[in-house]
């Protein structure tokens, strides 16, 4: 299974730099449309290579994803929480209550199922 995943790895970091040797040509990125610019005075602009463009919007794009997905599921998560402290509640008050079962059934007291006739 390792050796499927790095030869994976290794075929798609191939990819990557066939798509970057060919996508080397400069392009001019501009922060804002030319009128915006005109208007506010300020422009800013640089040449970058395509694929630098390419592999920095990709990276951009999967990072909005990460974080809006790790916004939407914050009630999920405080529900888990809540559940899991719950959790550990019932199991610390479950600790408590067994050796008092325990103490009761030695010194002769009946369960209570037996004390309901079952």
């Amino acid at each position: 299974m390792r050796v499927i995943k790095l030869g994976l790895l290794g075929l798609l970091g191939l990819v990557l730099v066939i798509v970057a040797l060919a996508n080397r040509a400069p392009v001019t990125v501009r922060l804002m449309p030319a009128d915006i610019e005109a208007l506010i005075g300020w422009n800013w602009q640089d040449e970058l290579p395509l694929f630098v463009v390419m592999f920095g919007g990709a990276v951009v794009g999967l990072l909005i994803g990460v974080v809006w997905e790790w916004l939407r599921e914050h009630r999920q998560r405080a529900e888990a929480a809540e559940m899991r402290r719950a959790l550990e509640r019932m199991e610390t008050e479950l600790g408590r209550l067994r050796p008092s079962a325990a103490r009761g059934r030695e010194e002769g007291a009946q369960p209570a199922e037996a004390a309901r006739g079952r």
